[in-house]
């Protein structure tokens, strides 16, 4: 296995789904069979190594990244192809790469309008390239372009093929599409966020060689060692530059205030779209917090957690009340997302190992059941034709699986204790009780007992949406008609969901056995302790 271990095959995890994409574009456009088995393959083959990686992976080794390798690649300005998995990445890694095959295998026989899987599916190897190259990069530079390449697919993916039901602007009094409208937003959003992350790598670069790294650098573990030593300081210099990597993060997450344009893509985008968008792409934003943010700016994080605190917990309260105001199904799971991804970063806020970990466990656990909730969304919208909640009634009667899955879903979203969406709320509250010596211990508690009124309200929108759409009696529009329920493309992709629901949530440690010495470590680098 030496050719893992010297960085090819965590290389090949990254390429191989853009190499399929390349592949794609020499197979004719009428061989739509062909086209679905390459995409699979190279995947599934990606998959496969790095599950691999997984398994062979030194868990409690004291060296920081594994299977890496750094490789001259711009030496101008002293960029480097460095990459490598820790256990803060590599859970994410599995998740993205594992999505992205339930993706595929979802849509092998429900293809969305206009009907090109050879452009839909290239599009997903090159966003599954970005995703999987985010999560192992460890250049600056090479960080960015992996975080900027998923935009594109997505504003493609959105754009093409994405809800054609219109809206008006009400600024400029026009009627446009809903997914011309969302891609843009979405596009406009990223570009922003990305535009102050770029300022805010710069700023490390051009400072790192004047503190002690000899030469200015984007290597992020040389960066780490530096902020170690707090070589950065906390002066303007760190507070702006923490500040414009924060815009170009949270925007990603997305966190309140900057979340307004994922509601709108999640509602426009085709299925596999908002199952890849909710499922990986929301971590890349927290993940860069705990990659790049805290371990290189320390104390600059811990003079931004109280504001990060406050900012998740608006979050978790708005999402909430926000979805109890949806009437379509899609949207209230996009309105979820913003909720829980405020309990991942209120555990990133804590600048605590316990909420680090809590973060990390709730970002897998989201992408499992939030891509599960939009895959299910997406499959009922396309045997009722409507997403609109007030008429999805009696759905248990008419499909008794597809509603029982539904009932099992929801049930691990609300947090349920035993499912994988307990541990990330219940996780992220503790820590809150006790985080990082020096931060506003009342702030804290507080943020922890609006939090729990969260979990609450997310209670009551999920058991609301669950009354809603499975309970009652079928509306009338639907008698006589047949519904077929879950199909065995659609069963497989979601028992692996299902199953890694259960299993995390009745053994945590399939995530915290990576994740624990990593955290440990940064936290202990970041803040000595």
């Amino acid at each position: 296995m030496s050719w893992f271990d010297n960085g090819w095959g965590l290389s090949l995890v990254v390429f191989l789904p853009a190499l399929g994409a390349m592949v794609l574009f020499g197979i004719p456009k009428a061989q739509e069979t062909a086209h679905k088995w390459t995409a699979l393959l190279f995947t599934g083959v990606s998959m496969v190594m790095s599950i691999i990686i997984a398994a062979t992976f030194e868990y409690g080794s004291a060296e920081q990244f594994q299977f890496g390798t750094k490789l001259s690649w711009i030496p101008a300005i002293g960029s480097n192809y460095t990459v490598g998995v820790d256990g803060i990445s590599l859970p994410l890694l599995v998740l993205s790469t594992v999505i992205t095959v339930l993706a595929i295998i979802y849509s092998w026989n429900n293809w969305e309008e206009p009907h090109n899987p050879k452009a839909f599916l290239a599009l997903m190897m090159i966003l599954a390239t970005g995703m999987n190259g985010t999560f192992v990069a460890l250049d600056l530079v090479l960080f960015f372009i992996f975080f900027e390449l998923v935009l594109l697919p997505m504003y493609f993916m959105i754009g093409i093929w994405g809800d054609k039901s219109e809206r008006t602007l009400p600024v400029f009094n026009k009627v446009v599409e809903n997914r011309l409208y969302a891609s843009l937003k979405f596009f406009l959003f990223t570009l922003f966020g990305s535009a102050f992350m770029l300022l805010g790598f710069l700023g490390l670069y051009f400072r790192s060689g004047e503190v002690g790294a000899g030469a200015n650098t984007f290597d992020i573990p040389t960066l780490i060692d530096l902020g170690s030593n707090n070589a950065f300081g906390s002066g303007t210099f760190a507070f702006l530059v923490f500040g414009a990597m924060f815009l170009g993060f949270a925007v990603k997450v997305p966190m309140w205030p900057l979340h307004t344009w994922l509601p709108d893509a999640h509602t426009a985008a085709p299925t596999v779209g908002s199952v890849l968008l909710a499922a990986v792409m929301l971590k890349l934003g927290s993940y860069a917090f705990i990659r790049i943010s805290i371990p290189i700016l320390p104390d600059m994080a811990k003079q931004w957690a109280p504001a990060i605190g406050i900012l998740a917990v608006i979050g978790i309260i708005y999402g909430s009340l926000a979805c109890l105001a949806q009437t379509d199904i899609k949207r209230l799971i996009a309105f979820s997302s913003v909720g829980h991804m405020g309990f991942v970063m209120l555990g990133i806020a804590t600048m605590t190992d316990i909420g680090i970990n809590a973060a990390i466990i709730g970002m897998v656990a989201h992408g499992i059941i939030t891509g599960l909730l939009f895959f299910l969304a997406g499959s009922m919208s396309h045997r009722y034709h409507t997403r609109e909640i007030a008429r999805l009634g009696g759905n248990q009667k008419l499909m008794p699986w597809m509603g029982g899955v539904l009932a099992f879903t929801a049930m691990a979203s609300l947090g349920l204790p035993g499912l994988a969406g307990f541990w990330g709320e219940f996780m992220a509250l503790l820590a809150s009780y006790s985080p990082l010596g020096g931060l506003d211990l009342t702030l804290f508690r507080t943020l922890m007992v609006l939090g729990a009124i969260g979990t609450v309200l997310t209670a009551g929108y999920m058991l609301w949406l669950l009354q809603r759409v499975n309970l009652g009696e079928p509306k009338s529009e639907w008698e006589g008609r047949e519904f077929h329920d879950i199909d065995v493309f659609e069963w497989l992709a979601w028992a692996p969901l299902i199953v890694a629901t259960v299993a995390i949530g009745v053994f945590p440690n399939i995530v915290f056995g990576a994740t624990r010495d990593a955290v440990v470590n940064l936290v202990q680098n970041a803040f000595g302790g």
